[in-house]
């Protein structure tokens, strides 16, 4: 890793589907953490066996219409070519082969704090790319971070599954996509 390379924050996650939570996290690590770039890396297969109400190639859709048009911001979806389960660690590793001379940062929130000790190999994670951390809605505060909206995927997909308003919930761009596409978050099953 060359110290002139790079600096990249890796977003990952389900975005099943992407929220302005999420939004708002890109945004804020870019406008004030010291990093190049965000990549967003949609999951391809959860580590935790957690399953996808829409399949990848749509939530790699929905990403990129969430962050369109924003500089600095780069929608990845290596995920796709990493071995099962999908863990972070295979994840970094991919990366860094791919951009050799990059540094690395990975974006947590909060939330995520209390799971750490269900990561595989979560110390070697945090070697290879020290966590920014950023504090979600009804979990722990960071260093007087501003807290992200309590919004969540679940609550998102559960609304939709009910016709309920997600307006404000989502970007934009997510919900002309999901109206241009066959809709997997409307309808029975969705959890």
């Amino acid at each position: 890793m060359s110290p002139s390379g790079p600096r990249l924050a890796v977003f990952g996650g389900s975005f099943d589907p992407p929220h302005v939570g999420h939004l708002l996290a890109v945004t804020y690590v870019c406008a004030c953490e010291p990093v190049d770039a965000v990549l967003v890396v949609p999951a391809y297969d959860h580590a935790f066996g957690k399953p996808y109400r829409a399949p990848f190639e749509l939530r790699v859709a929905l990403v990129r219409a969430t962050f369109d048009g924003m500089a600095r911001v780069e929608v990845d979806p290596i995920a796709a070519t990493l071995p099962k389960p999908g863990y972070t660690l295979d994840l970094l590793h991919a990366l860094r082969r791919a951009r050799p001379d990059a540094s690395f940062r990975l974006v947590i929130g909060s939330d995520i704090l209390a799971e750490t000790s269900r990561w595989h190999r979560f110390d070697e994670v945090t070697a290879l790319a020290p966590p920014i951390v950023l504090p979600r809605g009804g979990h722990a505060a960071v260093d007087g971070r501003p807290t992200l909206p309590e919004v969540s995927s679940t609550e998102v997909r559960a609304r939709l599954r009910d016709g309920r308003a997600v307006e404000g919930l989502v970007p934009r761009g997510v919900l002309e996509a999901l109206q241009g596409s066959h809709d997997p978050y409307r309808g029975p099953c969705a959890s």
